[in-house]
């Protein structure tokens, strides 16, 4: 399930790249799930994100571990990457989000899923290592 930029990003790599300020890097970012297709405009309040049920945006920590080193214009995650288990139904998640905050925040990268996936009480959405790609193009 191959991702890509925000808007959001690519004016900020713009900057950074071209002319300042240097491009902000966060400690840790975070996984959310959507029940909307990828919007490259949305933000980190404004993407259809699931609510309720026991959700919560799992954090990764921003490092060559959770990110391993980019080849051919693609990164991908370096470890799994686990929701807690759904306490009531979420819905049909089909698009993912890479955020820079636990809630709110900029969204960094996302895409579509693969596959949707409805998410039912005592589901655990889940992605192994490998399964989240983002993509410069």
């Amino acid at each position: 399930m191959p991702g890509s930029k925000s808007n959001y990003l690519e004016n900020k790599v713009l900057d950074g790249v071209l002319g300042g300020p240097a491009l902000p890097l966060s400690a840790t970012v975070y996984l959310a799930l959507s029940t909307a297709l990828y919007d490259e405009a949305a933000t980190g309040s404004a993407m259809s994100e699931v609510a309720g049920g026991g959700y919560a945006r799992v954090a990764a920590t921003n490092d060559a571990t959770s990110w391993p080193a980019a080849a051919n214009s693609s990164k991908a995650n370096g470890v799994g990457l686990t929701h807690p288990a759904a306490t009531a139904d979420w819905g049909t998640v089909v698009s993912f989000y890479i955020v820079d905050a636990a809630s709110g925040g900029n969204v960094l990268y996302g895409g579509d899923l693969t596959t949707s996936r409805t998410i039912a009480t005592g589901d655990t959405a889940s992605f192994a290592a490998g399964a989240i790609t983002v993509t410069e193009d």
